[in-house]
């Protein structure tokens, strides 16, 4: 793998503040510019911005794939994590009282790609899955 250099992606919320808390207090990011309209935060090395926007009159709801036995939501976003530090984030997660999508597990058992997952939404219902690769040489093995 080439060396990566940091993303930048921007998300809707429907409450500036509360996603401000759950990024910064459950996730761990650490707080950079911001205005009454939006916030940069660093996730875990990548430049992630919450952006605020009126909530739709009808509520959104996730489209879902099946994948390895799971309804997978779509869209979603995340970050793959050393193992350990994927670890770390979920016990900071069950600590915070975080109710999982699909509950921290291991996809794709013995095959190529195996990989430990987990998906849980912010408070706008944005979908997150943050993964880890024991052998991170396996991030895109078919």
């Amino acid at each position: 793998m080439t060396k990566l250099t940091p993303f930048h992606v921007a998300v809707p919320v429907y409450d500036l503040q509360k996603a401000r808390t759950f990024y910064r207090e459950f996730l761990g990011c650490a707080e950079g510019r911001s205005s009454e309209q939006w916030v940069d935060f660093n996730l875990f090395g990548h430049q992630f911005v919450i952006h605020l926007k009126p909530k739709p009159a009808d509520e959104i709801s996730h489209h879902h794939n099946p994948v390895d036995g799971h309804d997978v939501p779509i869209p979603h976003y995340g970050v793959v994590l050393e193992w350990d530090a994927w670890h770390e984030l979920v016990d900071r997660l069950k600590s915070h009282g975080i109710q999982f999508v699909i509950e921290p597990g291991i996809r794709f058992a013995g095959k190529p790609g195996e990989q430990a997952t987990m998906f849980f939404l912010d408070p706008s219902g944005n979908a997150l899955e943050f993964k880890a690769f024991k052998d991170m040489g396996q991030l895109f093995a078919v």
